[in-house]
């Protein structure tokens, strides 16, 4: 047999240049097209940009907005973790459940973001709206996650947890919890994003106080484009940051497991 190890680490090694030539290409297409548009209105090219995140960072909103968006997005997680366990783990282990609960997903599901966000702005307000329809969206994200990491299970662990009549809460950290842990963190890692997409499009459309949307439509409202795409790269940025995080969290659990 041929080992195929030494080829795919040499081609590991020059992953980050790779990536480092994705961001140079992004860049580069950016700037051709700011210099082809000749209107920093329109688009702003990378310079004005960056000047306008140094002006932003320095502004005395910058913070509490940075903290408001970033609170609301960690409550969201927070909030729709052990819901996912309390909802995913009995739909997986019991079909009536799951079928309960079927309908709700896929009410969920087919119902537009907007509609979500102005109904639940009814009934919340405009600072509260935000964590609730992050909730809702990254809900059945994270349940379908631990659904499939239970159905995965081994079936010698299900045989275990039968013939020593294990009780729910042991069978829970010795089986099922330690079984699935992958599956949520790949969940999560793929709510994330659309907790921050939800959050701050919900913030863009309410404006609440404080928030990274709310001054994408300040900046919007006064015509600061720089201003406008400053605040994007802030959030762009915070939410690849806490990606990588979950990434990294991700390698250390496969690799320790």
């Amino acid at each position: 047999m041929i080992s195929t190890a030494p080829s795919r680490n040499k081609g590991r090694r020059w992953v980050p240049l790779w990536y480092g030539g994705g961001i140079l290409f992004i860049g580069t297409l950016w700037l051709f097209a700011a210099r082809m548009t000749k209107s920093s209105l329109i688009l702003p090219g990378p310079g004005e940009t960056v000047g306008a995140l140094i002006s932003l960072v320095q502004h005395p909103r910058f913070l509490p907005a940075l903290g408001a968006s970033l609170g609301r997005v960690g409550l969201a997680l927070l909030i729709v973790f052990p819901l996912s366990l309390m909802v995913g783990i009995p739909a997986a282990l019991s079909k009536p459940f799951g079928a309960f609960f079927k309908p709700l997903f896929t009410l969920i599901g087919a119902t537009p973001v907007l509609s979500i966000i102005l109904i639940a702005f009814l009934w919340f307000g405009q600072e509260r709206t935000p964590v609730f329809a992050a909730v809702l969206m990254v809900f059945p994200v994270l349940t379908a996650n631990v659904i499939a990491g239970i159905q995965q299970l081994d079936q010698g662990l299900k045989e275990v947890v039968q013939v020593y009549r294990l009780s729910p809460l042991r069978s829970f950290r010795a089986f099922i919890f330690p079984s699935i842990v992958p599956y949520l963190l790949g969940g999560l890692q793929s709510g994330l994003s659309l907790c921050w997409k939800v959050v701050v499009a919900s913030e863009v459309l309410l404006q609440p106080r404080y928030g990274l949307g709310t001054g994408m439509q300040q900046a919007k409202a006064m015509l600061e484009t720089p201003d406008l795409f400053a605040w994007t790269v802030v959030t762009v940025a915070l939410a690849g940051f806490m990606e990588a995080c979950l990434y990294w969290i991700r390698r250390y659990e496969t690799q320790y497991r």
